[in-house]
């Protein structure tokens, strides 16, 4: 558990749950509805809310897991102009869920379940959507990657493992963990002031901090509404008050997501790179935390897979390879070698070495046989030229801009001239 040190908080699009507003920032003027381009009636006010008639059944029961969201979220509507201009662009968008709602498919579930067993508010699972559009291998300008938007530092922190193979903030087991860690400390850090959180979520408890002693010190209001954030995170609450906003008066439809498990998870072998059966490609997109897929190193000891595939791969992973085969390629100690001299030539980890020779020791002798991985990959540099983009390099070489930026660590999408870039390409 997290002390008293101010952290580097992660970056993440969305808000938690809001304090009391002041009056006149409760109620906006018709004319700044106006200028947000929202009739009035188009937003409840609280009265409304609670004079809504009860859900007949409970949010576990609902056939669809956006509506078990919808039955329990508990924000009070907003009428600010910054929540009322993001209702407007998302109904000025209305083929916008239908995107979100087949990426967030797989994962929702999952995500609401995990924030209803630690109690947090639900409308923490929309933040996934508002920060990277339910993308696991986001990355952003601040270093950030992955469903949540984490940081190395926050992510390192709280244990997730992030390595030439791996990187679990592009987990969505491990990186929600994470963000709902950071966000159960931010909201304690922030005397129980969910708004407050998820903003030092976004631009760091530090600069939250410093807003509400600034405004303190001159007798103005602490409320999120009033402080002097950075424009992303004046911005970013609003964001999810909206999203709040049109699930729960069903403003614009959101495409259903069946209320039941999608995913589950499957024990794997410490060390593990899979044929080239076209079968399980698909895994490659709920597993986004392997850089180099089909290669499953240097991650937990589990994968993620659809749930009706989950017989079916059992039945598969008895018949995988073992060591040695065309997987593997055996290794003769020379002269000078140590287990972290071999360890860094091959981009593996000393345990990891020694994970797959079943080693004890780091002792080590020449003209000993070791086993180590074949490459999923063929490993090749690229030297940027003019006129080239991520987009036109990936479309080249038959990858993503994601794996791109993921292999080279990549948090913008611009290149300078004579820049080298790793490229991991799979094998004919």
């Amino acid at each position: 558990m997290l002390k008293r040190p101010l952290l580097i908080a992660c970056f993440l699009s969305l808000t938690a749950c809001q304090t009391t507003q002041d009056a006149a920032q409760a109620d906006a003027s018709t004319q700044q509805m106006q200028e947000a381009h929202i009739k009035p009636t188009q937003i409840q006010t609280p009265t409304d809310v609670t004079k809504a008639k009860p859900f007949p059944i409970a949010p576990i029961h609902q056939e669809d897991v956006w509506q078990r969201i919808r039955q329990q979220i508990s924000f009070a509507p907003s009428s600010h102009p910054r929540v009322l201009r993001r209702v407007n662009w998302y109904l000025q968008h209305p083929n916008y869920m239908d995107t979100i709602s087949q990426r967030a498919g797989p994962l929702l579930y999952y995500i609401v379940t995990e924030i209803e067993k630690r109690g947090l508010p639900i409308e923490l699972a929309l933040m996934p959507l508002i920060e990277t559009d339910f993308d696991m291998q986001a990355y952003s300008h601040k270093h950030a990657s992955g469903l949540w938007q984490l940081t190395p530092l926050i992510a390192k922190h709280y244990g997730i493992e992030i390595n030439p193979w791996y990187d679990g903030r592009q987990d969505l087991i491990d990186s929600t963990r994470v963000a709902l860690d950071f966000l159960t400390y931010l909201h304690k850090r922030f005397d129980g002031n969910w708004y407050h959180a998820v903003a030092a979520y976004n631009t760091g408890e530090g600069r939250v901090l410093r807003a509400i002693e600034n405004n303190r010190k001159a007798g103005k209001s602490t409320d999120f509404f009033a402080l002097q954030l950075p424009r992303q995170t004046r911005h970013y609450v609003p964001k999810l008050i909206a999203a709040t906003q049109l699930l729960k008066q069903q403003l614009m439809p959101f495409p259903a997501i069946a209320n039941t498990p999608a995913i589950t998870t499957v024990s794997l072998p410490a060390a593990t790179i899979l044929d080239r059966d076209p079968q399980w490609s698909m895994l490659a997109e709920l597993n986004t935390g392997y850089a180099r897929f089909p290669a499953l190193l240097g991650g937990p000891n589990r994968l993620i897979m659809p749930i009706d595939k989950a017989q079916q791969w059992s039945d598969y992973a008895k018949n995988l390879p073992t060591m040695p085969s065309d997987q593997w390629q055996t290794y003769t100690v020379r002269r000078g070698d140590s287990l972290s001299v071999i360890a860094a030539n091959y981009e593996l980890s000393v345990r990891q070495l020694k994970s797959f020779n079943q080693l004890r020791t780091d002792t080590i002798r020449i003209g000993q046989q070791l086993v180590l991985p074949v490459l999923a990959d063929k490993h090749y540099t690229y030297t940027v030229k003019s006129g080239d983009s991520l987009w036109r390099i990936a479309k080249q070489f038959n990858v993503s801009v994601n794996k791109l930026k993921q292999w080279n660590a990549l948090s913008s999408s611009t290149l300078q001239i004579g820049k080298e870039l790793t490229l991991f390409l799979t094998a004919p």
